[in-house]
């Protein structure tokens, strides 16, 4: 058993790299533990983030895993599958068995984007099945573009995306139509209202070209665009954290549960079990990569602060 480490960081995305070479840094012993499965992997680059707009996700992470090593900073490609508070710390379970320990723990293990079984959406998601107009609007601008309404928050996402584009459609899918004020907005921007259910993306040679939508009458159509835009369920990667206690729950916008997270305390991620933290999309499923990159920053931050006074408490008992 290892017993040396001052933080163990749960996950390698933006979050927990951010968060592991802040405390590298911070000459803190830290370790990062990740599967090598990023969420973003399907996309082509990184949006919105300053000064690394449009590189592959895989290579931002290198970099940073890169920057973290230089500092001293270790990383490990296994997961882990558990987690226990002991005296001192925790105990982290690895995938293959091996037992590590740790003053604190931080947890950024992100979120799964659970899609609606419609044909062909999971081979086109994070390309040309997107949800986020600030992560891939400017790619789309200008573009056919067909939102699938998921949620009843799938008409605020047709207006939002109607900034990009001036030919927008909402298909329906068994949601109730905008009415009201949403239905005035809509119509008063040119956003197209579909009865009917999405059946699957059409593409040609690999292009998305079109959704097939089956109307209450049995008939097909195809309505072209040139991207699909929907708002998946956001579930929260929180084994480990479920281990120790800490626990998942619904992920509002509005009044809308659109998935589920674990809740943390703003300033630093602190969860309800004292020392374990969380950043990024676990507890904050709308951030963007720069967000949880933050984010990780802040825990980090407060993590190494709270080991500073342990360590000067211990110093003057």
């Amino acid at each position: 058993m290892e017993t040396n480490h001052d933080v163990i960081i749960v996950g390698g995305g933006p979050a927990g790299l951010a968060a592991a070479t802040t405390l590298a840094r911070a000459c803190r012993d830290v370790l990062v533990l990740d599967t090598g499965e990023p969420r973003n992997a399907p996309a082509h680059g990184v949006h919105s983030f300053l000064s690394r707009d449009g590189m592959a996700p895989r290579e931002l992470l290198a970099i940073a895993r890169d920057e973290l090593v230089g500092f001293g900073g270790r990383f490990r490609l296994e997961g882990a599958v558990g987690a226990k508070a002991v005296e001192g710390g925790f105990e982290v379970t690895l995938a293959g068995g091996d037992v590590l320990a740790a003053r604190r723990l931080l947890v950024t293990t992100g979120l799964v984007d659970e899609l609606p079984p419609i044909e062909g959406l999971r081979e086109h998601w994070g390309t040309a099945a997107i949800h986020c107009p600030y992560c891939h609007g400017w790619e789309v601008r200008g573009k056919a573009l067909v939102v699938l309404a998921t949620n009843p928050m799938s008409a605020h996402q047709a207006l939002h995306f109607s900034q990009w584009s001036d030919d927008v459609t909402l298909v329906l899918d068994g949601q109730p139509a905008p009415d009201g004020v949403d239905a005035a907005r809509l119509a008063a921007v040119g956003v197209r209202v579909v009865e009917g259910a999405a059946r699957r993306l059409v593409s040609d040679d690999g292009r998305l070209t079109g959704v097939e939508v089956s109307g209450s009458q049995g008939a097909v159509t195809v309505l072209p665009c040139e991207a699909v835009v929907l708002a998946p369920r956001f579930t929260a990667r929180s084994a480990v954290l479920e281990s120790l206690g800490v626990e998942a729950a619904d992920f509002l916008m509005g009044e809308t549960v659109v998935g589920r997270h674990v809740p943390s305390d703003p300033m630093g991620g602190q969860t309800s079990v004292p020392g374990v933290h969380v950043a990024g999309n676990v507890t904050d499923p709308m951030a963007q990569v720069i967000h949880a990159a933050g984010a990780g920053v802040r825990a980090a931050a407060m993590m190494n602060m709270g080991l500073i006074v342990e360590d000067a408490d211990r110093a003057v008992g």
